[in-house]
């Protein structure tokens, strides 16, 4: 298996479009634009560029980035092995050579002298420096770079820098309208129609708390999960604390906040 076949989507993702994403995004990958995927957790943003990379048929590197990542973790470094050291390209790297989509998964997590590192692969130049060997790797004609960023994190010490922001065009995402994001649960899950309204009534209850005790709402991740676990028999009520509340609050008030939300929606 070559490098490009390694990275690539062989199954169409499930993805529901909410509004005109798929050709603004169609437009960008044309222009070998870069773009910024801009959203609260859960709501789609990677399941998304997974629908787009199959839709392009192009090879996905997906990099999960976090506070600890180096610029060698994205670019490559020096291994050493039986016969000396060997340079092995890191996931960026590998996306440039190949023409993949290279996908930094909430970037903002990582360090801001991380981030720079991709700037000369965000403008005309499309290159790559990789110092330590002394290379300048021209990127693929098919490369894109993505990142995605999730606004209702940052802080003075966890944002973008304005010099990264832009660099990029930028598709905003939310949660799903209630009809939409029900289907999504009927399709992702086979759960029953009005469960999935039930579901959706409870995650608006608790998006309506973000800022006032909450910090992020309940995700349309969360909520195929707690299908999920519907569908796999349990009762509704029991995996709705499971899967909505448990997970997102551990402050005594807000969980029986929603635990009665919960017991008002599936009859307590």
């Amino acid at each position: 298996m070559n490098d490009k076949e390694q990275y690539r989507i062989q199954q169409e993702p499930f993805y529901q479009p909410q509004h005109d994403e798929i050709a603004l995004y169609e437009a960008a990958y044309e222009a070998r634009m870069p773009v910024m995927i801009k959203g609260p957790t859960g709501c789609g943003k990677s399941r998304f560029i997974e629908y787009m990379a199959w839709k392009l048929g192009r090879p996905l590197i997906t990099v999960a980035c976090n506070e600890d990542m180096t610029a060698s973790d994205l670019v490559g470094r020096y291994l050493l092995d039986a016969n000396g050291t060997r340079w092995q390209d890191g996931p960026l790297t590998t996306a440039a050579r190949i023409g993949a989509i290279c996908y930094l998964d909430e970037v903002v997590e990582a360090r801001q002298d991380t981030t720079v590192v991709i700037h000369p692969l965000t403008d005309h130049r499309r290159t790559l420096p990789l110092d330590k060997k002394g290379e300048l790797v021209e990127a693929h004609p098919d490369f894109q770079l993505v990142i995605s960023y999730n606004p209702g994190y940052q802080s003075l010490m966890k944002d973008l820098k304005q010099s990264t922001k832009q660099r990029f065009s930028a598709l905003e995402f939310d949660y799903p309208e209630a009809s939409i994001e029900a289907e999504i649960l009927c399709k992702e899950t086979g759960v029953a129609g009005d469960t999935a309204e039930k579901l959706v009534k409870i995650a608006h209850t608790a998006r309506n708390l973000k800022g006032h005790g909450l910090d992020e709402g309940i995700s349309t991740r969360l909520l195929v999960y707690a299908a999920n676990l519907i569908g796999k028999g349990i009762a509704p009520r029991a995996a709705c604390r499971m899967a909505l509340v448990r997970p997102i609050t551990d402050d005594a008030d807000i969980r029986d906040t929603l635990d009665h939300a919960i017991d008002a929606v599936f009859g307590g």
